[in-house]
């Protein structure tokens, strides 16, 4: 229940975070599974909300198991569909606790569910594919293992920036990866192998490799041409968006900064904050509006307002 709702609030705001997201084979959205999506993981949980967002059916999506330390925070997180996996750094006494998710994970393919892991292991703000993680092949051989006909899809995420709001996004999905194309002969170790060489084949074109300081590169990949018409019909509603919101945006960095977290995690921050506190923004602005006005029109806010937003997004800065 919990995890429809915030979907469906998600996939509107998702478009307020997002300038524009590209998709190469959108037909796979509406896959039924079993399915794991196997992405390479440039952006914290922000790669896990949109994919979630996109997909019709319920996305389960492997996070990192320092999250659910707190009993309060795991069961949210559980509700959210979210499982846990823990590396050798989070305590090797936590390493059991793998195979209960991958149990977990094994009775959502049994149920035609579909699972997200991100092959890479660990979140780094790059545009780059690093080297993929064994957990992927193991999950899916010891899925094929107990005669689930799984299927693998390779994800790759690339955003046009790791730090303002309006990025785009260019997403794509590869080739399913099953059982019959991973040689049945040879040990363990090496069927591992295969499966990583095939993964990683498929999606070295589709993680751009770039520079952080190549501007020109970014810009041949990310940058969208606006139409004079579109600006100029959008820039007053976009000037009025950008003071309107300007309090609510430096909120949400004051709050990333009180945390203290790590850089790797900003643009997942500031967009789940967004996410949470925007619809009291809406509701207390107009609120007040309406005692000073004592008019009903003010309550047209609520739809005025995200418009400006979206206007200021679409016509703001779109590379760092």
């Amino acid at each position: 229940m919990l995890y429809s709702f915030i979907k469906i609030f998600a996939r509107l705001a998702i478009h307020f975070y997002c300038r524009d997201i590209t998709v190469n084979k959108k037909e796979i959205l509406q896959h039924n599974g079993p399915l794991l999506l196997a992405a390479n993981h440039p952006n914290s949980f922000l790669d896990a909300i949109i994919l979630c967002t996109l997909f019709n059916k319920p996305v389960y999506s492997l996070a990192r198991g320092d999250a659910f330390k707190n009993k309060f925070a795991a069961k949210l997180l559980y509700k959210l569909k979210l499982l846990p996996v823990y590396r050798v750094s989070e305590g090797v006494e936590n390493l059991e606790e793998n195979y209960k998710t991958f149990d977990a994970c094994k009775e959502i393919f049994k149920q035609n569910g579909i699972v997200l892991i991100f092959s890479e292991g660990r979140c780094v703000n790059e545009w780059h594919l690093r080297p993929l993680k064994k957990g992927t092949a193991r999950l899916a051989i010891s899925s094929w293992n107990d005669g689930i006909d799984l299927k693998i899809i390779p994800v790759g995420i690339n955003y046009s920036s790791f730090k303002r709001f309006g990025k785009n996004v260019k997403l794509f999905f590869g080739t399913h990866i099953m059982q019959q194309n991973i040689t049945a002969t040879g040990s363990h170790g090496q069927a591992i192998k295969i499966l990583n060489d095939n993964l990683t084949q498929q999606l070295t074109p589709f993680v751009f490799e770039i520079a952080a300081s190549n501007k020109q590169q970014l810009k041949q990949h990310f940058y969208i041409n606006q139409p004079a018409i579109k600006k100029m019909l959008l820039f007053l509603p976009a000037v009025a968006g950008f003071i309107i919101h300007a309090p609510l945006y430096y909120l949400q960095r004051c709050v990333f900064t009180v945390w203290k977290l790590d850089k790797e995690h900003y643009d997942s921050v500031m967009a789940g904050l967004g996410l949470l506190l925007y619809p009291f923004f809406l509701l207390t602005v107009s609120f007040f509006t309406f005692l000073i006005t004592a008019s009903w029109y003010s309550w047209i806010l609520l739809l005025l307002l995200p418009f400006t937003a979206w206007a200021c997004i679409q016509l703001k800065k779109q590379l760092d």
